[in-house]
């Protein structure tokens, strides 16, 4: 007699499969549903207070969109100011930071008063702070951030966000010199490319002198170490720029570079680059006193370092090189030797 053949734990495996996947889609449906709701109902208050527990949930982007459709019903309301306020901050939080700006000084414009406007001022000025691009790119949002900043600090002077705020400053100011330090080296780069210059003796040694010279004034606040490097680009410049000069601007564009190495040793009288200095001013003063006369065989001061440097990796090479030969020649012969002792053996 043959037996019947049952499926009853196959369909019961089945079941807990279909069971495990309803216990994680409904709650999300369920979810769903009462986003739905919340988006559809009149209920202006109970729209409100689901906007505010979807942020702290941290379900920015529900928040920011029930926010937005109870803004314009709460507006003359005691709710009013916090609605726009937290729109701003879901906008934030969310990294939609070009909106958080416009809320944050909507906010400021109709709530000048009102309990929210040191935050709104701060986050306004962090929105444009978090939309800061890098050095090369334009720098429009670095701008925008340092006036929001500057404005907080005047308008909330004694602010628990003081000392952050002056951090932020000086970090985007760090940015615009960095920008500024960078033009000028593109500059003094090109150096006697005279693509873009207007007339036969101008170089772009002089367009890096006055970018870095405006970027020393603008920002006063950058840091030591990038101070140095724009002073002594701006003395080199004027080195160049009196080397390739015509003899009869020569001598006095040699004498602005001798200027030039006083005001950079007063400022930085335990630099790195004052040998190099030195040497730019010992140079000047005999172009000075020969009245112009610059003699074929003169190096370039700024090279001479170049060149000593190459030259030691050059010999470094050399001799790594002939460690190699020597290395390989021994290893040949101790091959050969070995060889001839294997052979011996044989014999």
């Amino acid at each position: 007699m043959r037996k019947s053949i049952t499926f009853a734990p196959r369909k019961s495996m089945y079941m807990q499969r279909y069971s495990l996947i309803l216990l994680f889609i409904l709650p999300f449906l369920a979810g769903c549903g009462d986003y739905n709701s919340v988006m559809k109902t009149a209920d202006y208050d109970y729209k409100y207070e689901a906007a505010k527990g979807y942020y702290a949930e941290g379900n920015y982007r529900k928040a920011t969109e029930v926010f937005e459709q109870v803004l314009a019903v709460l507006r003359g309301t005691h709710y009013g100011d916090e609605c726009l306020f937290m729109l701003g901050m879901s906008s934030y939080r969310s990294g939609d930071y070009e909106s958080a700006a416009k809320y944050f000084k909507q906010y400021c414009k109709s709530y000048s008063k009102g309990q929210y406007v040191e935050l709104s001022r701060y986050f306004s000025a962090m929105s444009h702070y978090n939309s800061v691009v890098d050095t090369r790119l334009d720098q429009t949002n670095t701008m925008d951030a340092l006036n929001e900043f500057s404005k907080f600090l005047e308008y909330h002077p004694e602010s628990k966000l003081r000392a952050q705020t002056q951090d932020m400053i000086f970090n985007l100011q760090d940015k615009l010199v960095e920008k500024e330090y960078m033009a000028a080296k593109l500059y003094y780069d090109l150096g006697t490319y005279r693509g873009n210059c207007m007339s036969y003796d101008d170089n772009n040694f002089e367009a890096c002198i006055v970018t870095a010279q405006n970027a020393l004034k603008d920002y006063p606040y950058a840091s030591p170490e990038r101070k140095e490097e724009l002073s002594i680009m701006i003395l080199r410049s004027r080195y160049h720029l009196a080397r390739h000069s015509i003899i009869e601007k020569r001598v006095e564009r040699f004498r602005d570079a001798i200027d030039e190495y006083y005001a950079f040793q007063n400022e930085f009288p335990e630099s790195k680059y004052l040998k190099e200095a030195k040497s730019i001013l010992n140079y000047s003063e005999r172009v000075v006193a020969k009245k112009g006369q610059i003699d074929e065989d003169d190096v370039d001061l700024t090279k001479v370092k170049k060149e000593k440097k190459a030259t030691a990796l050059s010999d470094e090479e050399g001799l790594s090189q002939e460690n190699i030969n020597k290395s390989e020649k021994n290893t040949t012969s101790k091959g050969l030797r070995n060889l001839f002792r294997k052979k011996s053996q044989t014999i």
